[in-house]
């Protein structure tokens, strides 16, 4: 794996900037890979034994998945809106698991590694350069079962709704009063069609 310092500032260079989200996803996904044992994971053959799963849509996401390689598109990265800075690296070839959660005690804490800046920002940026995966995240081992539904590759499960005929992909699909629906219909959207 590169070092710490260019996957920051390619991750912020793809990113569109450097922020301290930047830096707490690279050291997260830099850590998380370690402890799963993948040390090239966005070059083949690694990048198909890893899923992330991601609990937030911040730009620490953007930095994981710079460093890892995974994709919402691969189907690699996973996005649980949980609302939480943590994400848990999977390795599907051998199943060992870690989740790493970004302590928030570091925003305080960024004082004491870079007392010198006056602004918060910078201040919390500096200091998650210099501060310790201890300082940073709290981590513990789990165990993920990533069902077949789930999985990269190919389309392996197909249903149509009942009610508007889409085609509901990786059983996605929703079994409610004795029909097969998409979850649009099951329980209404984010879109609601301009009528004319």
């Amino acid at each position: 794996m590169k070092d710490f310092e260019t996957l920051l500032a390619q991750s912020a260079q793809a990113h569109g900037h450097l922020c301290p989200g930047q830096v707490i996803g690279v050291k997260m996904a830099m850590e998380g890979c370690r402890l799963i044992g993948l040390d090239e994971p966005s070059t083949l053959p690694q990048i198909k034994k890893l899923i992330v799963y991601v609990e937030m849509d911040r730009c620490a996401t953007d930095a994981i998945s710079h460093v890892t390689g995974v994709k919402l598109g691969r189907r690699s990265l996973k996005f649980i809106d949980n609302g939480i800075m943590a994400a848990t690296f999977v390795n599907l070839e051998t199943g060992k698991a870690f989740r790493i959660v970004s302590k928030e005690s570091s925003r305080e804490d960024a004082m004491q590694f870079a007392p010198q800046i006056s602004d918060k920002r910078l201040r919390q940026l500096e200091a998650y350069k210099r501060m310790t995966t201890d300082d940073l995240f709290s981590i513990q081992e789990v165990i993920v079962d990533v069902p077949a539904c789930d999985m990269p590759g190919p389309t392996r499960f197909k249903a149509v709704c009942e009610q508007c005929g889409q085609v509901v992909r990786d059983k996605k699909e929703v079994y409610k009063n004795n029909q097969t629906l998409c979850k649009p219909c099951a329980f209404g959207s984010y879109y609601q069609p301009v009528k004319h």
